[in-house]
């Protein structure tokens, strides 16, 4: 499966963004999807991740009740809708891919085996 994560851009303190995370080669529907950001001088973090399935979620500490994973496997993405966004939140997104197992979710960055071009997201003060 190849992945392509788009939708970035530049918000305004408190705007919204939705991130799409396209995937090709194989159906999305047989993977973890997880996504990731990575701001300069800092290291990967995870965001957010979601089940093959879309019915186990989980989010990072600092942005959970304000972004929501969700999936559409039928058309092949996994969505970031990004609420309430805050300077701090400036990144690149990276959508990655993991096969796991049904109802399964992870944090760990180092499962995840197929990786997207990041979308670069840019909050202004």
């Amino acid at each position: 499966v190849q992945l392509q994560a788009s939708g970035g851009g530049l918000v305004q303190t408190g705007g919204s963004l939705t991130l799409s995370c396209a995937a090709s080669g194989r159906t999305i529907a047989a993977y973890v999807v997880g996504w990731f950001r990575q701001a300069p001088g800092k290291e990967r973090e995870f965001v957010a991740t979601i089940s093959r399935g879309g019915t186990v979620r989980d989010y990072a500490d600092s942005v959970k009740g304000r972004f929501t994973v969700s999936r559409d496997n039928a058309k092949n993405t996994v969505y970031l809708q990004l609420n309430r966004l805050k300077p701090e939140d400036t990144a690149v997104y990276h959508c990655a891919a993991w096969q796991g197992v049904t109802g399964q979710t992870i944090r760990s960055i180092h499962w995840y085996d197929v990786w997207g071009r990041g979308t670069q997201v840019t909050v202004s003060s």
